[in-house]
């Protein structure tokens, strides 16, 4: 076996494949060449593919009305973007260009959806479904941008007092909501049931208690979510079946009642080797639902997703220089980047989360198997293992090569900005990268601009109280 890096890589999986190939020698991402964006604006760089997200949206919904048209299912597809995974005003343009209804999570994500509002971006007819604690500064605005006229505005209630706390807030106001149902974690879970929503048990006689009889609450939709996601696994299958169980039982007694909710969960690819059935698992969603609708002689609900991270989680990049390399002992080898992994991609620190790695050039070179370090002063600020051969394996290189090594972290896009808090401190005081956008004009040409330079020091002296006030 040959043991250049290219070789490792065609080897091991197929390559090139979606959204990764090779030109003159460099990685390209999505068509984009990485060694053009790294001598325009250096190293390092948070990368946004703005077209990947309008990418996901239309496979999802193709796939879902598909199974649809094959199940003669009467029910509609709802594709949700929820606005916690990355707030960014591009981000959240971009899925709106598909026609996607939102989905919050808190009191100032409302803010946000009243500027896409007065900018013209989100019209009154689109869904918004509201989930997360409801405080009273929540519910406030819920009532506001109602006031404004969106119609579609559904509360969804994650406790047994939430409704009423809504009520003395709303008067005599007619609300539409919904019913979270909470879950059964998976045995190895820290607890047994999810503090989100209610119990599926209480939830019947939650409804001919405080619902039915209450002429301004309009019960819409029943909702549920799996935080280990949309699998093939007995899990998952338990808790999706029981959920349809209770929105048939639940639909009997309230007319109301038209949309069934699957919360997020698709997966998203985090190595070359990812496989998943996303045509098999949508259609066996669709097909339960409808088996079960015929056998409780109900109609059939529409379809709503909130898909967060499969929406823009393979939007995103990050790109870094290896500035040293070391070698620690006999067998431990380090490359060390010019940033923080700890700031730049919190996940993988904090929950052991998986990205694709690639290095960006010399691919003909040999490999080894390496550590990479950030700069931080902080133990754990390194990555060394991949999701498929739990280590990394990367080009070798000599320290006084022309050209250094580059490495990119890809399908970053998801909750890595707001996880390190954008914007703000950063462990160590290292700056946060720049952040490059990369689109496509009218006529497909890649177009690609700086939305924000690298933190300044003033940034964060004003931050952190050191500079005089003005």
């Amino acid at each position: 076996m040959k043991n250049t890096y290219f070789d490792l890589v065609e080897q091991s999986y197929y390559f090139p494949q979606e959204g990764f190939d090779l030109k003159d020698g460099y990685l390209a991402f999505h068509g984009i060449s990485l060694k053009y964006l790294i001598e325009k604006y250096g190293t390092p760089f948070k990368l946004v593919y703005l077209p990947r997200i309008g990418e996901q949206i239309k496979k999802a919904r193709n796939l879902f009305n598909r199974a649809i048209n094959a199940n003669h299912y009467t029910g509609k597809y709802q594709y949700c973007y929820c606005t916690k995974c990355c707030h960014f005003h591009h981000v959240v343009s971009a899925a709106l260009k598909h026609n996607v209804n939102l989905e919050t999570s808190s009191a100032f994500d409302i803010d946000l959806l009243e500027k896409l509002y007065h900018k013209g971006e989100l019209d009154k007819s689109r869904t918004i479904i509201h989930n997360g604690y409801k405080s009273d500064d929540y519910i406030k605005k819920i009532l506001h941008i109602q006031s404004l006229g969106f119609e579609n505005s559904i509360i969804i209630l994650d406790s047994a007092k939430e409704l009423q706390r809504i009520i003395d807030i709303a008067g005599d106001r007619k609300l539409k909501v919904g019913l979270r149902m909470a879950i059964d974690e998976e045995s190895q879970s820290a607890y047994y049931t999810s503090r989100l929503g209610i119990r599926h048990t209480e939830i019947l006689s939650y409804y001919k208690s405080k619902i039915k009889d209450n002429p301004n609450i309009e019960l819409k939709m029943l909702h549920f979510f799996v935080d280990s996601g949309i699998k093939d696994s007995l899990y998952y299958w338990g808790e999706f079946n029981k959920a349809v169980k209770l929105y048939c039982e639940l639909r009997k007694q309230c007319d109301t009642l038209d949309s069934l909710d699957l919360g997020g969960g698709f997966p998203i690819r985090n190595h070359l080797g990812f496989e998943y059935d996303y045509e098999y698992m949508i259609r066996e969603i669709v097909k339960v639902i409808k088996d079960a609708c015929i056998n409780a002689s109900i109609p059939d609900p529409d379809i709503y997703t909130e898909f967060g991270k499969y929406t823009v989680g393979e939007s995103g990049a990050i790109i870094f220089q290896v500035i040293e390399q070391k070698q620690q002992n006999d067998k431990e080898r380090w490359y060390i980047i010019n940033n923080s992994l700890m700031n730049t991609i919190p996940d993988a620190w904090s929950i052991c989360e998986k990205f694709i790695l690639l290095p960006i050039n010399k691919w003909e070179n040999e490999y080894a198997k390496v550590n990479i370090g950030g700069i931080s002063c902080d133990h754990s600020d390194y990555y060394n293992s991949e999701d498929m051969n739990q280590e990394v394996l990367l080009p070798t290189f000599n320290d006084k090569d022309k050209e250094p090594l580059y490495l990119g972290f890809f399908h970053t896009g998801a909750y890595q900005d707001s996880i390190s808090g954008y914007g703000g401190i950063k462990h160590c005081l290292i700056p946060a990268p720049k952040h490059v956008i990369v689109d496509r004009d009218e006529k497909g040409n890649f177009i690609d601009y700086v939305f924000r330079n690298e933190q300044s020091v003033n940034e964060m002296l004003n931050i952190l109280g050191y500079n005089d006030k003005m």
